[in-house]
Formats: structure tokens, sequence, C-alpha cells
């Protein structure tokens, strides 16, 4: 009887300290871990109420913006990472994980689900068109959401692992071939970004992941002859061994994003400096985006250096216009234009590095560049592509930056009105691959000057199945006084 008094009480304290934790203490506004704002409390309507749409949103504002969420997760993690089953020959461990399906995951997880058998039969081994030495032998184990987590150590690297069909991304060959017909005296490239799995996964686990090379061949097949596309699959091949990619981020490295500019701009024609006209800028201790996918406490034992750079002797003025977007990230406000820097500073050890680049996704970039040459680029992209424009001051005298989910003016006056001489479509292979994105290229060209109202039932129409580049790349939060 005393140890079941003593076991009541135990529990009761424990209770209590959680009660009192979860409902007097800070709530958690901003996600490090997950790289996103957590909910907020929803605002009361007697139409919410009543349609319990209100008490919903409660729940969720309660259960997502928890007291030292960040600090919980992480402890979950080191917990899971204790708990590992099904480990086999070739030492791959089953994390006890369940996928996450937030839509956190959204943007690179359009593709969620591997092709069919047939499909896959139809691969041969030369369909591949790249062989892995960097790290083919290396032990692997499948984490949260089905990432791929390969090496241990200060090397360990995490891959989001591909589904897509050789046979797939038609619609966004067929967006660039629209852009070309509607603007035939401008210049309209194509480049479809590979992302890491492609380069480092091992060879034990490519079962689990699909061969991109076939989807990029789809799109360069279905071009039409005028849009020039832009190869960067053997490219970045080349240069595996380098840090062309992050270990612990679903991006590109910068120094990835060079290698596929200097190829642009040798299709393009324009000229180009090697990275000995530029000043080599580090964020050390850097964590990115995989650890948060992958719930996998390895990522967060094996910070890296996130490496930029600055490009020198060229001067160069950025404008930005702002868009405002809700909690579901639809666009409801656009600010006035005003000047900033490019390149963003932050501290050692923030996770926001990758937004060094314009800050931010949300918003429509435009640079002036001392570059006279009379060529008027504009980027279509997603995240990946912020990386792009900074190696392209010595090619173009103006760069314009629009992403795929953010833009709301008229893209035939836009282009007009801008005199853009040059466009070039950069999206990572998942975002390309997304209905989502090829749509929302083509109703650019028809849509009204403006912000439209969203509908509140609107659903999302990507073709495929969401299960992670972030819906949106978080807004800069620099560490230091530089500022939006």
């Amino acid at each position: 009887m005393r140890f079941s008094k003593a076991y009541i009480a135990l529990f009761g304290l424990l209770f209590t300290a959680f009660a009192v934790v979860f409902n007097t203490f800070p709530r958690s506004t901003f996600s490090e871990l997950e790289k996103r704002e957590l909910a907020i409390f929803p605002e009361f309507t007697p139409e919410k109420l009543f349609d319990g749409s209100f008490t919903s949103e409660v729940s969720s504002w309660f259960s997502d913006s928890e007291p030292f969420r960040d600090r919980f997760m992480w402890l979950s993690m080191q917990v899971k990472d204790l708990i590992r089953l099904n480990t086999g020959e070739e030492h791959i461990t089953f994390h006890a994980a369940e996928p996450d399906t937030s839509d956190n995951l959204e943007d690179l997880a359009d593709i969620g689900e591997l092709t069919d058998q047939e499909d896959l039969n139809n691969l041969t081994d030369s369909t591949y068109n790249y062989e892995n030495h960097v790290t083919a032998d290396e032990i692997a184990k499948i984490a949260n959401a089905g990432i791929i987590i390969v090496g241990s150590g200060g090397n360990v690297r995490a891959l989001m692992a591909y589904g897509g069909s050789g046979k797939g991304c038609t619609g966004y060959a067929e967006a660039a071939n629209k852009y070309k017909e509607t603007f035939p005296d401008v210049h309209v490239y194509c480049m479809v970004i590979p992302t890491s799995v492609e380069y480092y996964c091992p060879e034990k686990m490519r079962k689990r992941t699909n061969p991109q090379r076939p989807t990029i061949d789809n799109v360069i097949h279905h071009l039409s002859p005028d849009v020039k596309p832009v190869d960067i699959y053997e490219t970045l091949g080349k240069h595996a061994s380098e840090d062309i990619f992050l270990r612990t981020d679903h991006h590109w490295a910068p120094l990835g994003a060079y290698y596929a500019a200097e190829k642009f701009a040798q299709v393009a024609g324009v000229p180009f400096r090697d990275l000995s006209n530029y000043d080599r800028k580090v964020v050390h201790g850097y964590v990115g985006s995989m650890y948060g996918y992958s719930k996998d406490i390895s990522i967060k034992e094996a910070p890296e250096d996130f490496v930029y750079y600055v490009p020198r002797d060229v001067t160069y003025t950025t404008t930005y216009i702002d868009y405002t977007i809700d909690k579901d990230y639809r666009v409801i406000g656009m600010g006035r234009p005003y000047k900033s820097i490019f390149f963003y500073k932050y501290k050692d050890g923030s996770g926001g590095a990758y937004c060094t680049f314009m800050g931010s996704d949300t918003r429509i970039t435009h640079v002036k560049t001392s570059t006279h040459n009379g060529r008027r680029l504009m980027i279509l992209k997603d995240s990946f592509g912020n990386a792009l424009p900074g190696y392209l001051f010595y090619s173009f005298e103006d760069i314009f930056v629009i992403d795929s989910r953010y833009f709301t003016k008229n893209m035939v006056d836009y282009v007009n009105e801008n005199r853009i001489t040059d466009i070039l479509f950069a999206n990572n292979i998942f975002k390309a691959y997304s209905r989502h994105t090829y749509s929302n290229y083509v109703k650019f060209l028809t849509q009204t000057n403006g912000i439209q109202k969203p509908k509140r039932s609107a659903q999302p129409t990507d073709s495929l199945p969401a299960p992670a580049e972030p819906a949106t790349t978080p807004v800069a939060r620099p560490d230091s006084t530089s500022s939006l």
C-alpha cells in the first residue's frame, strides 16, 4: 500500500509539473529545429465557432506551440536513437519513427512514392549515368520520412529519397515551352537541379530511391528546339568529391550553385568569372533542415561549414518587394519596393544560414549591377535558385528573381516593362516534378495584377502525394546587425 501511495504521488507530481509547464510557461513561436513559424492562436469569429474550425485551430495551436518544443523534440531524438529496429547484415538501421506528413515536408516530397514496378524493370545500369565514388561503401540507415542517413561521425549526410519516374516532369518542360511561345524574342533556358541523393547514395541503398537522370532526360526531350537546356547533371557529378551539397540540409551548397551558374553562363553566352574574383565567407557550426526532417540526432551532432562567396569589383543595388503570407503560405498582401542588402550575415551556429541569399523566398528581387551588356535575366526558381544570382552579377546588367510560389503580377506585363532578355527556369527536381510548380508558372502569364483574396477552402493541386524543401524558406532571422 505504501508503494502504491508513493507511486500515485510520483505520477501526481509529474502530471502537475507538466500541467504547470504547458499552461503557464511562455509558448514557443519559432522552431529552429523544424525551421518554421509555429501555429498562432486563431482569430475568433462566430462563424468559425459554429462550424467547429475555431476549436480545431485552438487545439492545433496548443499542440504545435508547447513551451520548450525544440528541447522536447531533441530529447525524443536521443531516445529514438537508442531504440533501433531490424539491423541487417549491411548495417542498415530502420528507426521506429513514423513518416512525418506535416506541411513542412510538402515541397521536396511531392514525389514521395516510388514508381510502379514496370518503370523500375525498364531501368538499366546505364540509366544512372553516374557512379558514386564518395559514399558508395558507407553504412546507411533509414530515418523519419524515408530520409537516408549515410555515414557516421562528423561526415554523416542526410539524403531525401527520390520517387519520380523517367516518364514524369513533362509539364515543367511544357511550361518553359509556353514562355518561349509567349516571348519569342526572349532567350528561355531550363535547368532541372538534381539533389544530393543522386550523387551520394550508397549502392546498397539504391533500391530505396529512383535515378534522376531519366527524369531530366525526359524534360530535355520535351523542350521546344528554341528552349535551351542547361544540363548540370554531369557538371555536378564531376565535382561530387567537393562540398557541392550540404550534408545537414536538403539544399545544395553555394559551391554547387557556382558550378551550375558557370554552366548556365556558357549556354547563355555571357561573361563569367571564377572564384578568385570572390571573397570566401564562412558560417561555422551550421546544422540545416535535415535535422528536423529526419528526427535523427546524428545530424545535430555533425555540424558543417556553410561557405558562400561574395563578388568583388562589381557594384550592385538590390531592391525588394515583400509579400505577406498567411499561415497556409498564401499571399495576402504586398509591400512597396525598398533597397537592402543581397547577402545577409549570420553568426556561427545559426540554422538560418541558407537565407544568406536575399533573406527570404517571399519576395520579388531586382539586382541592378555595374555590368553593361544589355542582358536582363529573370530567374524563376524555388529556394535552390537563391544561390545562383550572386554568381551572375558579372554576367547580366539586371537580374530579377521570382519564386514559383509567390508572384501576383501579370508575367507578360512584368517581362515587357522590365525589358527581360533572358528567362531561366531553375528548380530542383522535386519542385520541377510538382504540378503546383509548373501550373503556377503558366498561371502567371494570364493572372491579373494584384493580390487575389484566397479561398478558404483551397486545396493543394500537386499531382503526386505530398509527404522536403519547406513550404517556404524561413524569413531571414539574421543574428547580426543586418536586417530586412
